[in-house]
Order: C-alpha cells, then structure tokens, then sequence
C-alpha cells in the first residue's frame, strides 16, 4: 500500500489529485470543530467530559468524526447522506420507477443520485432539529452537571439559525465529497466517512491507556492494539474473499464478424452486504431505548429495557444484536442482488454457467450458491460486530462503537482497499507500456 502511494506522488497528476484530496480532508476537520451558533463550547467540552453514549447517538457521532456531540456546523457528518443512500436503494426494489431508472444507465444513475441530494437534505433539517432539541432540553448529555447550559438562549430563532446552519453543513459535507470523487482519488463519501471514523481512534485509545491499571495503562493499550491487528487481518482475509462462478459465452456470428467464445466469472463476496446490516441491526436497537427516553416512564416495562438494551454488554443485547445482523445480511443480499435477472441478462448475451443450463436452473443454482456463502458472511459480521463487547469490555467500557469495533473497522479495511485498488489501477494505466516491450 505504501509502495503504490509512493509511486502516486511521484506521478505529476495523481500527485495533484493526492493534495486535493488531503486539501478537501482538511477543511472537513476543520468545520467539525466549529461550534454552531448559539452554542457554549465551554460547556459542551465539560460535558464531553463527563459523559459517554452509544447506540444509535455512538454511531452517529463515530460517523461525523467526533463533530455531533460536540455540536459543531459539520454535527450531523455524513450520516444523512448514508441513510438517504440505503433508502433510495432499498426503494428501487419496491417502486417501479426507481426500478426503471437504474436500468436505464447513466442518465438514471444521475437522476437517483439528485434524488438523494434532496433526501439527504431532508433528513438533514429533521436530524439537525433533533439534535437541537435534544441539546437544548439537556438529554444529550445524561450525566452532564451543565447540559442545561449549553444552548443558553432558547428562542425560536436561535434554534432556526442552528438547524439551519447544521443543514448547510450537511449540504456542505456532501458537496466536498462529491468533488473528491470528481477531481480527487476514490469515492468521495466512503473517504470523509473513512476519515471521520479514523480521526476519534486516539482519543479512544488514549482514553483506553489512561483508564488501564497494568503498568500505567500500557498493557490494556497494547493488547487492545494487538486486538486490533488481529481484526484487521481477519476483515481482510474476508473482504477479499469470493466465490467465483465461471461464465462461459457462445460464439455468435454477426455478418462477417464472429462474437463471444470468452469465458469470465461471476465473482460473489463472502460477505455481499458490507457493513449495512451492523448498521441496520444498531439503529434497530435503539429504537427501545429511544422510547424509554422520550417517554420519561417509570413502569416495569421501561425499566426492563433499561436494564436489558441501553448497556450493550446484557446477553439478551448480545443474542437480539447479534440476530438482527443475520437476519439483515440476509435481507440485503436478496434486494441487492436478483438471480432472476443475472441470468436472463447471460441467457440474453449467449452466455451459460458450464454444467448448468440457461434459464431458470441458472437462476437458482445462482441462489443456491448465494445462500450457501451468506451464511459464514453473517456469522461473520456478527462476529466481528460483538469482539469489542465481549472481548474489550474490560478496557475502557468498550461498546458496539468502539473504534476497533466491526463497523468502523468494516470500513476503514473496505474503503482503504478500494482506495488502493484505484490507485494501483490509474498508475497501471499511466506505466502500461502493452506489447512493444
């Protein structure tokens, strides 16, 4: 990896497109450390200070890059934008029209694209007004002596100027990414989201050596390092690992021309849905809770979910968590990916799996397979999402959002492969040097 970023500098236009890229990064850090209007940063600090959350709210804050805690113009991150991506994409699957306009190549992409910009502004103005209710009223921080004060001036109008501000900041953060797509390396998004999640590890970290009681911390930090490499490996191993169905096409004859005669493959992924069902599975999970606060109820059945779904480490937390991202593998494998028409698409082009005929027998030894490789992909994810809570628990209170936990760790391993691979491929492309070598 270092290898192919050392050879990108010294290529004059993917050197440029390596600054732009750390330029646009910069400014991203910068705006999620200014503070909104209206807000105490004092105050905030200590609250920070004093308190610590999870759920959905750990997830969302992971996700801005520390910025949503501490209510910054960049709060609400890049979260909006990914809950509008997994709408629009789960949608395309039930609304025909959506449907229509991702078959219909590039002019549909745009327009499903343009769709999401103004769901992702939506969301914005209606997270952004949560999280300024929620700071005003003092729920933001539950332990917090001053979480009262933060926004001391409670009118209509400060609260208009912040959710305005928070949603500009959205629209901002959306903007910047799209322009490291443009003119930058990689996928615009998937780096701010990978920086985001990046820049709270030594902070947790940190938090994790000086909470430590072995040799000053330095044992838990190390173990906790070792922990972590470990996890990288394994997320590697399997990130990278497919099954490959060969394709063989006919030779066709068109005029004087003969076509097909190839053989290809069908890659698929162990684990297909990537990290959207940990995603899924935590939004879900916090939805009890959610309404345990909001409700302010003092019953046995509050209580119970107080006692068994805010903590995260409960076995009744574990077994539900751990379900729920099965089950969702499962889910989003199957809208993501339809046999049926992978294999009217082969039948179409002339193309066969050998052994197998075209038609319907393709399309359910495609599922078959399918079924067979998602299993260990769910396993996996689960797995991978529970480390931090059963085997970091001791080390600083670690939850499900733990910087080495499955979610930031899924993507920090995804995006970074994929960053490379784009590299590696514009320097194949600049150095091919083809046949008259």
């Amino acid at each position: 990896m270092f290898t192919a970023f050392a050879r990108a500098f010294k290529t004059p236009d993917l050197r440029k497109k390596l600054l732009f890229t750390l330029g646009i990064i910069v400014i991203y850090r910068l705006g999620a450390h200014v503070p909104a209007p209206g807000v105490d940063y004092a105050k905030v600090q200590q609250c920070i200070d004093q308190s610590d959350s999870g759920g959905l709210l750990g997830l969302m804050q992971m996700f801005s890059g520390g910025a949503l805690l501490q209510i910054t113009i960049f709060a609400l991150g890049i979260m909006p934008y990914i809950t509008a991506s997994i709408i629009l994409q789960l949608l395309t699957v039930v609304i025909p029209r959506l449907e229509a306009l991702k078959k219909e190549g590039q002019s549909g992409t745009a327009k499903i694209t343009q769709y999401t910009r103004y769901l992702t502004i939506a969301l914005a103005v209606l997270q952004g007004t949560g999280l300024v209710a929620t700071a005003r009223s003092g729920a933001l921080f539950q332990n917090c002596t001053v979480r009262e004060q933060i926004v001391a001036d409670k009118s209509i109008f400060t609260t208009l100027v912040m959710v305005i501000t928070m949603t500009a900041g959205t629209a901002a953060v959306m903007w910047l990414g799209e322009l490291i797509t443009d003119k930058g390396i990689g996928n615009g998004m998937s780096i701010l989201m990978f920086i985001s999640i990046a820049a709270t590890f030594p902070g947790a970290l940190w938090a994790i050596k000086e909470s430590g009681k072995l040799a000053d911390g330095w044992i838990e930090f190390g173990t906790v390092i070792l922990i972590g490499f470990v996890m990288v490996a394994l997320v590697v191993f399997v990130e990278q690992a497919q099954r490959r169905i060969p394709v063989q096409y006919a030779k066709r004859m068109i005029g004087r021309r003969s076509y097909g005669g190839t053989s290809t493959y069908i890659p698929l992924k162990v684990n297909q849905a990537g990290v959207i069902p940990v995603i899924f599975a935590s939004s879900l999970l916090f939805i009890p809770s959610l309404i345990v606060q909001f409700s302010g109820s003092t019953a046995g059945w509050a209580t119970w979910i107080q006692d068994h779904f805010v903590t995260g480490n409960h076995p009744y937390y574990i077994s539900v968590y751990f379900v729920l991202i099965v089950f969702f593998a499962f889910f989003y494998v199957a809208i993501s990916f339809n046999p049926d028409e992978v294999a009217d698409n082969m039948k179409k082009y002339g193309g066969f799996i050998p052994g197998i005929r075209a038609g319907r027998p393709t399309a359910e030894y495609l599922s078959y397979v399918l079924n067979r490789i998602t299993w260990p992909g769910s396993l996996y994810l689960g797995l991978i999402a529970l480390v931090p809570t059963m085997a970091l628990a001791g080390f600083g209170g670690a939850n499900q959002n733990f910087p080495f936990g499955g979610t930031s760790i899924l993507i920090i391993v995804g995006v970074g492969l994929e960053t490379v691979k784009q590299i590696e491929s514009q320097l194949q492309q600049r150095n091919y040097e083809g046949f008259l070598r």
